[in-house]
């Protein structure tokens, strides 16, 4: 089915919870959305094949995409709430420090404008601790975008490439981000994304501050940047609640429904798994 649905090794994460091989990515009988946004939750330039089922990260996205014409979809929680299911934070963890930043980056079709000195300008002047800068791929392999960040003095990372078209597929991606989130104590992005609250339900205080920057064309679709911070404006700012945040962190991410392995494998139309222990026996094991 759709590559889409291998982005940042989320079916190899699905997979290893219901059971399954998580090398060898299942194929979804359906679209799996991949990021945050905030209408039906899958790309607003996929082609669909009628017929098949939109698999949503909540309920709150499913009513959208019901309101927006897509009735054959379902809330079944992201990969990423499955993640934190499976591998808990230890007791005995290192103590967090400093902020990881994600600067709003591009991607294969649009690249971002803005100007990066000004944003690195106020990350100094709010972040109180050292800073670890995000960089996506595209702006990590941009030399000059890189060492800006570098020249400023902040470790600068990359969690990867995210895969495309079924090659250079990485079932570690969300593992790796997970293990930088749970180094800091805060997140910190110029918008509301999908890092942002994949680290808040990862333990992290988050903000977003800063010039949202642009991607070159961009269109405001399902209301674009405006609505987000209209809807979400307890998340902006340099410093927010952390206990409101993780309320819309669950919502958003679909943490609260999670489904047993066997729910997850029927709607995939994925088989049934060996005698190896699923996931979600794991998860119930580890509690």
């Amino acid at each position: 089915m759709h590559h889409a649905n291998h982005y940042y090794g989320h079916s190899h994460v699905l997979a290893r919870y219901c059971g399954l091989d998580d090398r060898s990515p299942q194929r979804i009988h359906g679209y799996l959305q991949h990021g945050w946004n905030i209408g039906h939750g899958m790309a607003p330039d996929h082609e669909f094949v009628p017929g098949l089922p939109l698999f949503v990260w909540s309920e709150r996205t499913r009513r959208r995409a019901w309101s927006l014409g897509r009735r054959d979809t379902y809330a079944v929680g992201s990969p990423w709430a499955y993640l934190l299911a499976m591998e808990p934070e230890p007791d005995a963890a290192a103590p967090r420090e400093g902020t990881i930043w994600y600067p709003f980056h591009g991607w294969e079709g649009q690249h971002v404008v803005g100007d990066h000195d000004r944003l690195i300008a106020e990350i100094k002047a709010t972040e109180p601790g050292p800073v670890t800068v995000c960089l996506y791929w595209q702006e990590y392999r941009a030399t000059r975008v890189r060492e800006q960040y570098e020249r400023a003095g902040f470790r600068v990372i990359c969690h990867g490439y995210r895969g495309s078209k079924w090659d250079s597929l990485d079932p570690d991606f969300l593992r790796r981000q997970l293990a930088e989130q749970r180094r800091h104590r805060r997140v910190a992005s110029n918008r509301l994304c999908s890092a942002v609250l994949y680290a808040i339900l990862a333990g992290c205080e988050p903000a977003v501050y800063g010039d949202p920057m642009q991607l070159d064309g961009e269109v405001p679709i399902w209301g674009g940047q405006p609505r987000i911070r209209r809807q979400w404006a307890q998340l902006h700012g340099p410093q927010v609640d952390p206990v409101v945040a993780r309320e819309v962190a669950v919502a958003e991410l679909g943490a609260d429904i999670l489904l047993p392995a066997a729910a997850l494998r029927r709607m995939f139309h994925w088989p049934e798994p060996a005698a190896a222990p699923t996931g979600a026996a794991l998860l119930e094991g580890a509690r």
